[in-house]
């Protein structure tokens, strides 16, 4: 067992911005445990991720502000609330990151590898977000 504080982390997850677009504050709460890696990132307004995928899937809880993600293949993005949790599948392409207009901190729990792909195209991340038609 190994019980990791609050005020503790484990150093920044890689070089800030070498997978985001905008200022986003990655900290690596716990570094890769069989298989399982667990990041708490701070986004500014306008910030995302990559384009990107997890060999075994990603959890994702968004713990306050608003943000958008995104799956390969969909017209636009969606957006998250505070208190959202959302199921990433195993190879399923995504992205996801702080609103325009809001700040947005999740926890990600990813599942083995992560495999990084291109930025969002701006056009992408400014369409209008899709209506909440399911709970995530």
């Amino acid at each position: 067992m190994r019980i990791i504080s609050g005020p503790v982390q484990d150093g920044t997850a890689g070089k800030i911005g070498s997978q985001f677009t905008g200022t986003a504050f990655p900290y690596l709460t716990m570094a890769a445990t069989d298989g399982v890696t667990i990041n708490t990132v701070n986004f500014t307004p306008g910030a995302r991720t990559f384009w990107h995928q997890h060999e075994k899937g990603q959890i994702l809880q968004v713990l306050a502000g608003r943000g958008l993600i995104q799956v390969e293949g969909e017209e636009a993005p969606r957006v998250l609330h505070a208190g959202d949790t959302i199921w990433c599948p195993p190879g399923e392409k995504h992205w996801h990151g702080a609103a325009p207009d809001s700040f947005m901190t999740h926890t990600a729990i990813s599942l083995g590898a992560t495999q990084w792909a291109e930025p969002v195209a701006e056009p992408d991340y400014t369409k209008i977000p899709s209506p909440r038609k399911e709970q995530l």
